[in-house]
């Protein structure tokens, strides 16, 4: 950084007083404003010289302007050091809690965005500084800018995929899957994971695992959705999507199994902060728990279905079958009325389902919606009070049912 002494001096004495200097010089030629001009960003170079060169000083409007990037420099500067050194002593020291007393967040601006949620909100989007992973760092192909609501689908439709390391697609509609398919190709499961709510996914976002080839190419151009994301696209494939000029296509990795990471949730005052929900379901861990056994089939189904549903808003259910959503009740305010849109959804393709529910079920009112519907098998945390009367209706319907020991809420 440099920093320019007495700015009020001439063109030609002023260049002659430049300092090069570290955070500490930077800080106190920022604390002194009113007679320094600090330069941290060279993208300050051009305005600061036409300014000497016309007026034969800086003004104080401008100086204060410098001083404030030049905080925000050493803000960042040492917000790097301490979330580096917060990490290695929390690494190495099991006296020390995961996260630190003072947070301090690090982030470089991404993009001002044309509009947040709605058009009447201001929004733009910050990337985690040094990041080279996720959305903010895809390679855009074409397509108009990303969008506030682009961003937070495209988020939510990686963060999904990351389950998967077989040929899987995954299309989100308002941060919620409503169509996943594992298949032995990307073609199966890109077919599978957008008729399993073709009506839902129109304007939504379809995520692959495996690269976009000539066939997925020519069948999403006959559908409108927002956004196309994949590890690669063949140039054939490109050559095709180029004729829909809005659509966004985005290239990243998104085959790498997710790790240990951070979510934050900003409310009045304060944020919270957790681990990301990272764990995995094994047979191992399934308990069953009614009269009537799970095939493998239907363990294998269970497994499916667990991992999508922890992505899905709660209350959640997800019928599946055949390693593809069939059925999605999200976001509901009681089980039971996400029990009866998930049976909705499926329609005539319930029959041989596996259903899938994030939290216990409170009551069996719930399972006694499955009557005649053609729901084999159930998989849940369980724990409630009301385990051995949901067990009991589980036996006078001939459902299997295991518990998970675990709950997997997204809020």
């Amino acid at each position: 950084a440099q920093t320019i002494k007495n700015p009020q001096a001439t063109f030609d004495e002023a260049v002659e007083n430049i300092d090069i200097g570290g955070p500490t010089m930077i800080r106190s030629a920022a604390k002194n404003m009113g007679w320094v001009a600090v330069i941290v960003d060279p993208a300050d170079y051009g305005k600061v010289l036409q300014e000497l060169q016309s007026e034969k000083s800086l003004s104080f409007a401008t100086r204060q302007e410098l001083a404030v990037k030049a905080f925000a420099h050493t803000a960042n500067y040492d917000a790097t050091i301490d979330q580096y050194l917060s990490r290695v002593l929390a690494k190495d020291s099991a006296e020390h809690s995961v996260y630190p007393d003072n947070l301090t967040l690090r982030l470089d601006k991404y993009a001002d965005l044309r509009y947040g949620e709605n058009p009447h909100q201001l929004a733009s989007a910050y990337r985690f500084a040094e990041q080279s992973d996720g959305v903010l760092s895809a390679k855009q192909h074409q397509g108009k800018q990303l969008s506030y609501n682009n961003i937070a689908d495209a988020d939510a439709a990686v963060a999904c995929l990351h389950e998967f390391t077989q040929p899987a697609c995954v299309v989100v509609k308002h941060a919620n899957p409503c169509g996943v398919a594992v298949a032995d190709t990307i073609q199966n499961a890109f077919q599978r994971a957008f008729q399993a709510d073709a009506l839902s996914a129109f304007g939504g976002i379809v995520a692959l695992n495996k690269s976009c080839d000539k066939a997925i190419a020519e069948a999403i151009s006959q559908v409108f959705i927002e956004v196309l994301i994949a590890p690669h696209f063949t140039a054939e494939a490109l050559s095709i999507l180029a004729a829909k000029q809005n659509l966004r296509v985005l290239e990243m990795d998104t085959s790498d199994q997710r790790q240990i990471g951070q979510e934050f949730k900003f409310i009045e005052g304060g944020l919270l902060i957790q681990e990301s929900d990272i764990s995995k379901l094994d047979k191992k861990d399934l308990q069953v728990v009614t009269d009537k056994q799970p095939t493998e089939q239907e363990l294998g189904t269970m497994l499916f279905a667990w991992s999508v549903l922890k992505h899905i808003k709660s209350n959640a259910i997800l019928l599946a079958k055949d390693n593809t959503t069939v059925g999605v009740g999200a976001g509901q305010v009681s089980r039971v009325d996400a029990v009866d849109i998930a049976l909705r959804k499926a329609g005539k393709a319930i029959a041989g389902c596996v259903l899938a529910s994030d939290a216990f079920f409170p009551f069996r009112d719930s399972i006694d919606r499955l009557a005649n519907t053609g729901v084999r098998a159930i998989v849940q945390p369980g724990g409630s009070i009301k385990d051995a009367e949901v067990i009991q209706a589980c036996n006078d319907l001939g459902i299997a049912m295991v518990f998970t020991g675990k709950r997997c809420f997204k809020h």
